[in-house]
């Protein structure tokens, strides 16, 4: 046998570049690995992977914005579009069938606008100028009320898009107002430091509109406003209207990396299961992609569509009985009777608003209040007002408010909060007998929800003996707005804290006890 002499050099080459390929294959696949996006369009993926971002539960208070085609007839509520089309029935958004007989908004708009056949909804999109409309001006009267993010409604169930559309004509820069309305307020709000975010109600449009021959919704040339759905209204979301409804959410994802995306009720029905881990594992990685933490809300309305810890629950004009340990907000408007500007127009008191607040963020959530403007793009000024009185009471009490935390237990008092969405109704002023904690490093804060007659708080959980205050180790107390001495005692039957004088402001009075 005759051995062959390799050369030493030929041996060393191949070696290196056996090695070498080695080294690219383990390159490629940590690089393959990085790559691959944190969020995978399935719950098990998201639940593995999701925390809540901490900043968002320290902002506490956000302003929401319905504003859009609707504020035209001024008329009902921002559901107009819908129910000037019900001429036989009002339906339910569960499409269950309501009162029978026309609408008051079906009568309405006969009498002032005309038929529903030759004026229809689109034909308040030309009415729709928006020609007072100063995004600045906006995001000047929000701070000033003292919120720290603003959510403005991107696509309603109208299917009219308040910005600059890539994906329908019916949108705000093309049509009404011919300006970017999300795009200006984005620009306005991030140049002076608001968190940013945008809202989706387009899911529903694919049932909003009644169908019917003498109607302008069953004409095909405005399917692309009206939904294609036929006349059946309870006939399943078809593909296409979801790949319409993806396509119109990642547009405002993708154009104007909002901080903040937040989701109407029909996004929760079953024929939407697919999309719902889709969104999420999309929006959380683009998150990632952009270099922040983004957070997604959505109301769970009658079921648990999204899983618990993979999106920031949402209430719609309702609130907790108790502590929730995972963030949570209510969105409600200062409007009793609706979202949208309405020539009649019921405002809640500032008085109101804030009790609201205080006992949403001593059980660990945040508060989104909604404006309705004109559709001149102007405020009203009584909505206006209550803005900025809430804002003179955060510029005294916000110590107590913007990032604090929940305590070992939200309060006490005699007045039963209801639980649940739609709920707030239900719900009687607070009293000076109400009384919610929140916390903050060395303090503890005791928010009266009214004057006590007699001057004095009894503050019954932190009495000396008692589950709460037996350990609580008090080195003073004052009341925030106040320069006066405040005297007090820990007896066996509560902390009682003599007020000042004077007040320091006009509703919910903050006690703020160092430990």
């Amino acid at each position: 046998m005759k051995f062959r002499h390799f050369n030493p050099l030929v041996i060393l080459v191949i070696s290196l570049l056996l090695l070498s390929c080695k080294n690219n294959k383990a390159e490629a696949q940590q690089l393959a690995q990085l790559q691959k996006p944190k969020f995978e369009a399935n719950w098990e993926s998201i639940k593995a992977n999701y925390k809540d971002p901490e900043w968002f539960n320290k902002t506490k208070f956000g302003i929401f914005i319905h504003w859009g085609a609707y504020s035209v007839p001024a008329y009902g509520s921002e559901w107009y579009p819908r129910h000037m089309y019900m001429d036989t029935a009002n339906f339910n958004a569960q499409l269950g069938t309501g009162k029978p007989g026309p609408t008051k908004e079906y009568l309405h708009h006969k009498e002032k606008w005309g038929d529903q056949k030759t004026f229809g909804y689109k034909d308040f999109i030309p009415l729709f100028k928006g020609e007072k409309f100063n995004a600045n001006e906006w995001i000047d009267l929000f701070k000033k009320a003292g919120a720290k993010y603003v959510i403005p409604v991107a696509d309603h169930h109208d299917g009219f898009a308040m910005y600059k559309s890539n994906t329908t004509r019916w949108n705000a820069y093309d049509m009404g107002p011919k300006r970017d309305i999300l795009g200006e307020l984005f620009k306005a709000g991030r140049e002076k430091g608001m968190i940013m975010g945008a809202s989706s109600h387009f899911a529903f449009n694919w049932s909003f509109y009644n169908k019917k021959d003498h109607f302008d919704t069953s004409d095909p040339q405005y399917a692309d406003l009206y939904s294609s759905k036929g006349k059946d209204l309870k006939e399943p979301v078809s593909e296409e209207f979801k790949a319409r409804w993806w396509a119109r959410t990642k547009d405002v994802i993708d154009n104007y990396q909002p901080d903040i995306l937040w989701f109407d009720f029909y996004l929760d029905i079953p024929d939407f299961a697919d999309q719902r881990p889709k969104l999420a594992a999309y929006y959380y990685n683009k998150g990632i992609e952009w270099g922040k933490e983004v957070v997604l809300q959505d109301k769970n309305f009658s079921h648990e569509a999204f899983p618990e810890g993979t999106v920031i629950y949402d209430l719609e004009r309702g609130k907790l009985p108790g502590i929730r340990k995972l963030p949570w907000q209510t969105d409600t408007s200062i409007g009793k009777n609706s979202w949208s500007y309405v020539t009649n127009w019921e405002s809640k008191t500032a008085n109101q608003i804030v009790d609201d607040l205080v006992d949403i963020v001593s059980k660990n959530g945040c508060l989104l209040l909604n404006v309705g403007p004109k559709s001149d793009g102007t405020i009203p000024d009584d909505q206006k007002e209550i803005l900025l009185q809430i804002g003179a009471w955060l510029d005294i009490n916000g110590e107590a408010i913007y990032d604090t935390k929940y305590w070992k237990t939200f309060g006490e008092g005699p007045t039963e909060v209801k639980k649940g969405h739609h709920s707030e109704g239900n719900n009687q002023d607070l009293s000076a007998k109400d009384i919610r904690f929140t916390s903050k490093e060395n303090k503890l804060y005791a928010i009266v929800l009214d004057w006590p007659a007699d001057g004095k708080v009894n503050i019954t959980s932190l009495a000396k003996q008692s589950e709460y205050g037996k350990d609580l180790n008090i080195k003073d107390i004052s009341v925030l707005g106040s320069n006066e001495k405040i005297t007090w005692e820990q007896t066996t039957n509560g902390l009682i804290i003599t007020m000042p004088t004077k007040k320091p402001c006009d509703y919910a009075f903050t006690i703020a006890l160092t430990i």
